[in-house]
């Protein structure tokens, strides 16, 4: 079975945990067997040109010890086979463009978007 993960929210969970939830969630999948493929899509295509490890956040007296570490989050996804897409319009939309795309990332069109669907079994939207 074929499972398309798009992650739309971004930034939701990394002040509480070292990871992007949706990304370290198909990443276990995937070492279990899954056949899961990555759209990023809304505010989570900045994942897609993030170069760099967050930034400790600082609460109070609190800080995060772990903070999240995106890009190595979208090494290991890329690394175990698992293809990352971003629509090209969505980059637009915020400034960004194909240039900036971490390497294995690949940005497609609604045309591309629509066989994307098409091929997957199920699709699931965080």
């Amino acid at each position: 079975m074929k499972i398309l993960q798009i992650v739309e929210q971004a930034f939701r969970t990394l002040v509480e945990e070292q990871d992007d939830t949706i990304l370290w969630l198909t990443q276990s999948m995937a070492g279990a067997g899954a056949d899961a493929e990555v759209l990023l899509s809304g505010n989570a295509v900045y994942y897609a040109t993030m170069k760099q490890r967050q930034p400790a956040v600082r609460i109070s007296d609190w800080i995060q010890q772990e903070p999240a570490d995106i890009p190595q989050d979208i090494n290991r996804l890329l690394n175990q086979g698992i293809p990352i897409y971003v629509l090209n319009d969505e980059l637009a939309e915020r400034g960004l463009d194909e240039s900036m795309l971490h390497d294995g990332i690949k940005a497609i069109d609604k045309q591309q978007l629509v066989s994307l669907y098409n091929r997957m079994d199920q699709i699931w939207q965080w």
